[in-house]
């Protein structure tokens, strides 16, 4: 299959192209980059490995949730790629992608969470099933200390872990065997769960896919600015 994978969700962007059977990335830490950088990566991925944009098959997208301006970014550029090519689009949950990043075996379980900034974390529990992140509940948000999840032997990935001065895991010590608070979301897991949902059918006419922004706001007023600082103190 050949199809291009774009993440830009968080502060690091890239871009991921499946083709010839291996999966090919450009990744960087890029806060406010995002839009400069995907399109001349997707054509340089391309270019690298002999293919044209009218050979692509699909195009995947990271959906959400995340910074509220990457997310309408990858879904707009996304959604720009696969009606000018004329090909499905495919979303992919962000915080599955960020799963795939924990890199742990069969059957264990990950807590997928990104620092959503306000004192709150996008979060979601995941399973390993047959190589692949599986939901164990909603996606949410909420602060740090209203997330909840069953049993023990968690693994723990992404930056939520770092939000609020650890305050994720202070919360769940008991509960989290470890974690990788440094990792984010790589275009590369993206491609390789859409190359998965594509096999189920999954894929859809790109203005039926929608971005998962999980809450309404995306910045705090001055009151509530104010009323947080006080309930650190």
């Amino acid at each position: 299959m050949k199809l291009l994978a774009l993440e830009t969700c968080t502060e690091a962007c890239s871009v991921a192209l499946v083709a010839t059977g291996r999966v090919h990335e450009r990744y960087e830490l890029a806060p406010r980059r995002h839009a400069e950088l995907v399109l001349p990566w997707a054509a340089a991925l391309l270019a690298e490995n002999g293919l044209a944009r009218s050979e692509l098959e699909a195009i995947a997208v990271s959906r959400g949730p995340g910074a509220f301006t990457g997310v309408r970014l990858g879904i707009s550029l996304a959604q720009g790629l696969a009606l000018a090519l004329d090909c499905p689009l495919i979303g992919v949950s962000t915080l599955a992608a960020l799963a795939m990043r924990a890199g742990v075996d069969e059957g264990a379980k990950v807590l997928a969470a990104i620092d959503a900034r306000m004192g709150e974390v996008y979060w979601c529990g995941y399973q390993i099933r047959d190589g692949e992140p599986v939901a164990l509940g909603e996606e949410q948000v909420g602060a740090p200390q209203s997330v909840q999840i069953e049993g023990e032997g968690w693994w723990g990935v992404g930056s939520g872990f770092a939000a609020e001065k650890n305050a994720l895991h202070r919360h769940l010590y008991t509960q989290i065997e470890g974690f990788d608070a440094l990792a984010l979301p790589h275009a590369a897991d993206v491609a390789r769960l859409a190359v998965r949902a594509h096999a189920r059918g999954e894929a859809l006419p790109p203005e039926q896919v929608e971005p998962a922004y999980l809450r309404n706001n995306v910045a705090l007023t001055i009151k509530e600015q104010q009323a947080l600082r006080a309930a650190k103190r």
